[in-house]
């Protein structure tokens, strides 16, 4: 079977996202198991150029997965016309100049989320991807975890009968840095470096929410920074400007038409009592299901069991206990990676793709209308965007 080379230049892989899940989890693993396979037999071998602000690290980590080049000037890398893909996991507020700028120089682009930090510059970067006709995707990796294919599964069988509503819960206790090393990044918590629980994780849920429960209609939202201070990665105080949990609701049009209300809790100042550091609570009127990254468990109408209220007598029944797992039919590959072979098959051989730069943006739209629910204390419409 022919083996065909695709130049990918790939800005930004330093960083944890970037170095974990898309260069050594995904590419790499692409290279190892001997590239991607095509619908006629053939494979597509991705040969990456690392480029970053940083020599020494960048030839390093390049050195260290045997990937042979490496640089640091993008101008250079964007004007040799073997490479044809450019993928960026930098810093958000560079993205949408990054991709404009691969794009001028004929480049295919994919990119982590959120594709820019204001829906203006969202929708003027997907509407010039979508002109060029080149081929563009952002990154919809929770997607493809194992938790939330089997809730599709699910959905998909009609297990739920009428959907009713979703209760997300996500996050865990994010070190503050004096009493214990922080675990993330600090520009997280600075909302002029780009940071935000809202910016971070809605564009997230837009898109799981539309695609597994329904389409987005509005949105009513409370942001807060429980932590005001913390301290570096140098150990160094600094006073937290950017919201660090956030409290919403939105309402949903459920694929049959019906009405979903979705509640979406997220934080990195919380304590974690429940099946995993996110879980999505499904009810429906003939069965409800809840999923984790890997995990889901379900329980279906007839099974049921009918807890008694009772305040003066201690409970008996083990709630957790009650539920079916849904099996491992099949071997789940990292979700990253899953979504890389899909654009590079879209690249090489026009396969279908969905996860374009518009629908990246529907996810800044709705950060953004969070934020204003926020700020103006109220419900905010999340109209169609046509790009």
């Amino acid at each position: 079977m022919p083996t065909q080379r695709l130049g990918l230049i790939m800005h930004g892989v330093t960083g944890r996202m970037g170095m974990n899940q898309h260069l050594i989890r995904s590419i790499v693993a692409i290279r190892n198991q001997g590239g991607v396979t095509l619908s006629n037999g053939d494979k597509v071998m991705p040969d990456p150029i690392l480029i970053g602000r940083n020599a020494e690290k960048i030839e390093a980590l390049a050195k260290a997965h045997g990937i042979a080049r490496w640089g640091t000037n993008l101008e250079a890398a964007l004007a040799n016309k073997d490479d044809t893909v450019f993928f960026d996991a930098g810093t958000t507020q560079m993205r949408p100049t990054l991709l404009a700028q691969a794009l001028r120089a004929g480049k295919h682009v994919y990119c982590e989320k959120p594709i820019a930090t204001t829906l203006a510059e969202a929708m003027e970067i997907s509407k010039t991807a979508s002109k060029s006709g080149l081929k563009h995707g952002a990154v919809q990796d929770k997607l493809f975890l194992p938790g939330l294919r089997k809730l599709d599964m699910l959905r998909r069988a009609g297990f739920f009968g009428k959907m009713l509503s979703v209760r997300l819960e996500f996050g865990y206790w994010v070190f503050e840095g004096d009493l214990q090393p922080i675990q993330r990044p600090s520009w997280n918590y600075r909302a002029e470096d780009g940071g935000g629980m809202i910016l971070d994780m809605m564009c997230h849920w837009r898109y799981v929410l539309d695609n597994l429960f329904g389409k987005v209609q509005s949105v009513s939202c409370l942001a807060a920074t429980h932590i005001p201070k913390r301290w570096d990665e140098a150990g160094k105080e600094y006073t937290a400007t950017a919201d660090d949990a956030a409290y919403a609701t939105c309402e949903l049009q459920g694929h049959g038409g019906e009405s979903v209300i979705a509640q979406l809790n997220m934080s990195w100042a919380t304590r974690v009592r429940r099946d995993d550091l996110v879980t999505f609570h499904v009810d429906g009127t003939h069965g409800s299901a809840v999923a984790g990254l890997s995990d889901c468990r379900a329980q279906s109408r007839v099974n049921t069991p009918r807890p008694v209220w009772n305040p003066d007598v201690k409970q008996t029944m083990n709630f957790f206990d009650q539920w079916q797992e849904v099996p491992d039919s099949m071997v789940y590959d990292n979700g990253f990676k899953i979504q890389w072979e899909h654009f590079i098959r879209h690249v090489v051989e026009d396969a279908p793709y969905a996860w374009t730069l518009p629908e990246g943006a529907k996810g800044v739209q709705l950060v953004e209308a969070a934020l204003q629910s926020h700020k103006e204390r109220r419900w905010v419409d999340v109209p169609e965007l046509k790009v």
